[in-house]
Parts: C-alpha cells; structure tokens; sequence
C-alpha cells in the first residue's frame, strides 16, 4: 500500500516536510497496527519524511524524482535498509511538464533512469532493492509516455 501525503500532479505546490509527516504519519501508523499485512510503502522526495514513516512501519521508499530532490535521500535508503522505487521525473512537479523535451524518449529516460539507479546502488543500497519506473506522465507527454509502454 503506497502512501503519499504530497500532490505530484503538474504545477502541484510543494509542501513543508512537518506538513507531509502530519499527514503521512496518522496513515501508515493505522495501517501498521491494522491486521492487514500488506507491506506499506512511503511516497515521498523527502529522506527525514522517508526516515520517519520507516520509524512508524513503512517499508518501501517510493521516490517520484529518483533520490534527485533531496541529496540525504538515498544514503538514508542505504541507511534503512529498505528497498526503493526510483522513479524517472525531469524537474519537480511545478516544471516537469517543461521539461519534456526527448531526442529518443524510450533511450533517454532509460539513460537519465540507469543513472538515478546508480546513483544509489553507490550510496550503498544494493541493485537487488532497486525498482526504476520510468514515470508515465512524468515529464512525459502522452505520446512520449505511449512510447515507454511500447
């Protein structure tokens, strides 16, 4: 069960981390003492958001900018020990659709993808807890999103 507490939606206003936590932490606590064993993962570009929801029972790191928005973000996966989804994303959510702008969608969001990748398996989190997502509708538009489901 993932669980976000930020819009990621184009041109989304970012919000302060107490604010994520605040609403984030009351989730995955009632989910985490709740008979329900389905694992929870945490949606978040914030590693003290990330480190908190962990602390509370998350246990998956779910990163819509790959670990690019906050630089303690996959040392604090590594940290953890937990596995995370990197997700491919050009900018942050107020710019990203901007940014859409590809020679070869399929090519280079795969190249800009296998960089985030290893970029944290050199933080220390090992390639067997790695996830990419390319990141439909990220930076994409819909035809170049089209293309990555080809």
């Amino acid at each position: 069960i993932d669980v976000g507490a930020v819009s990621t939606r184009p041109g989304a206003v970012a919000v302060s981390p107490e604010e994520e936590l605040r609403r984030a932490a009351p989730v995955v606590q009632a989910l985490h003492a709740s008979p329900l064993r389905a694992p929870i993962s945490v949606d978040t570009s914030c590693a003290a958001v990330a480190a908190e929801l962990a602390a509370l029972g998350a246990r998956v790191v779910n990163d819509v900018s790959g670990g690019a928005m906050d630089r303690e973000m996959l040392p604090t996966v590594a940290r953890l020990g937990l596995p995370a989804v990197l997700m491919h994303m050009r900018g942050d959510p107020a710019t990203m659709a901007s940014l859409a702008r590809y020679d070869d969608v399929v090519a280079d969001v795969r190249s800009e993808l296998a960089g985030r990748l290893a970029a944290a398996q050199a933080a220390g989190v090992p390639k067997w807890d790695l996830i990419g997502d390319p990141g439909i509708g990220f930076a994409k538009t819909a035809p170049q999103s089209l293309a990555l489901l080809r």
